[in-house]
């Protein structure tokens, strides 16, 4: 499969418009991707989970390659699930069945390596090889180099449910010359949602959860925004301007207030024209940077950017966790801590140094230290409150809790540095 895939990269290089690729979509790549698949993911409509699909795969895998073939496979309407945000509003997810993960699976590869070719550089997130810390390093080494004077901080209003269908095949059909491959994108994306016994016509939208989502949006974006800041707005400003963007939140710095408001005006139109609309709450304009000294401050992808100082007085970007993401989380760690009364301590202890090792992961970058051990203090003071509730016989000492503690809970560190020492 890797073989294959890398082949797919070379004739994107190659040629314009790429064929013949649902024959890929076989039974060798189709048991490659079940391998893949976790046992702990919820499963879809069918209820098919990993173990029961593969107690009998290579006849369930061969009889699903044939209806592909026949062109009778059709996907099942994704069931709807929840998933609370930072601001307390709930995110929806599609979960898909579990042949339609596989084949899911298998086409969002093909188009991750054929896309990697066409993609451009100001674009981020689910991409190989490039990760959140390397767009907030972009950023952080843009505002701190160049002449950034003001910064738009946008938004798009419920993308993933926006997304207009036509538009995403034409984007498609741009680069892609296979009509079967292009015809099962279209019944993925028409498939449908169940949610509860309910089941509802999906005219748009990519549904977030889906193997293939993350892939098709990156397409989506790089016609509507990436390609418009290459080819129109980079030649149309006469000062500096620089654009980022991860999956779908982006940034545009600018040197000149004048070209940022006119950018401004032109990014509504932009996006209605392909069916979008900017979230107005979260879209703004501010003066921001090194040459401009303002208290003003931006979020993105959940830290905050704000001008601090050196040693020296010079100013320079500062990064600090979103107080919106902490504040969330600290909501988050307290009532699962409470749902853990009676769970035996060094389980939870355990648990806890999974959760907080992956919250320093991402949020422990250089100039961050204090915030990420605001969560590690809480966490460890609202368990030791919470221990000696439940102990009716008197309370835990807390020597002996922090000796428990510091066995299990490692203290934050720094694992990724945004700016050099």
């Amino acid at each position: 499969m890797e073989h294959e895939l890398k082949d797919l990269r070379y004739q994107s290089r190659r040629y314009a418009k790429l064929q013949t690729l649902m024959n890929r979509v076989n039974e060798a790549t189709l048991k490659k991707e079940h391998l893949k698949q976790s046992r702990r993911k919820a499963s879809g409509v069918d209820g098919v989970t990993k173990d029961g699909y593969g107690a009998n795969a290579d006849a369930n895998l061969s009889n699903l390659v044939k209806r592909v073939r026949a062109f009778r496979y059709k996907p099942l309407p994704v069931r709807r699930t929840y998933i609370p945000k930072a601001n307390g509003k709930l995110r929806p997810l599609g979960i898909p069945s579990y042949e339609d993960k596989l084949v899911q699976g298998v086409m969002a590869g093909m188009l991750t390596e054929i896309y990697e070719e066409r993609f451009c550089d100001c674009s981020y997130g689910y991409r190989p090889g490039r990760s959140a810390h390397d767009a907030i390093r972009y950023v952080d080494t843009v505002i701190g180099t160049k002449k950034v004077q003001y910064v738009v901080e946008a938004d798009i209003k419920g993308f993933f449910d926006n997304v207009n269908h036509d538009w995403q095949m034409k984007f498609l059909e741009n680069d892609i010359e296979d009509k079967i491959f292009l015809r099962y994108i279209k019944r993925f994306l028409i498939a449908g949602v169940m949610e509860g016994t309910e089941r509802r016509e999906s005219d748009k939208g990519t549904p977030q959860g889906g193997l293939i989502s993350p892939v098709l949006a990156n397409v989506y974006l790089h016609y509507v925004l990436d390609l418009w800041f290459e080819r129109v707005l980079k030649k149309r400003c006469k000062g500096e301007v620089y654009y980022i963007r991860y999956a779908d939140d982006f940034l545009f710095m600018f040197q000149s207030r004048k070209e940022a408001e006119e950018v401004m005006e032109l990014l509504t139109s932009r996006l209605n024209k392909f069916g979008l609309e900017l979230a107005k709450d979260k879209t703004r304009m501010l003066p921001f940077g090194r040459l401009t000294g303002t208290k003003e401050e931006f979020e993105f992808l959940g830290f905050t950017f704000y001008n601090a100082k050196t040693r020296s007085g010079k100013i320079r970007v500062g990064i600090r966790t979103s107080k919106g993401k902490l504040k969330a989380k600290r909501a988050e760690a307290k009532a699962w801590l409470r749902s853990r009364l009676t769970r035996p301590i060094s389980e939870t202890m355990r648990a806890i140094a999974n959760s907080l090792r992956g919250h320093n992961n991402y949020y422990g970058v250089n100039g961050n230290t204090v915030q990420v051990h605001k969560l590690y203090l809480y966490v460890q003071y609202m368990y030791y409150k919470i221990l000696n509730r439940r102990d009716q016989k008197g309370k835990l000492r807390y020597e002996k809790y922090k000796r428990i503690w510091d066995y299990h809970v490692q203290k934050p560190r720094v694992c990724v540095r945004i700016w050099a020492a």
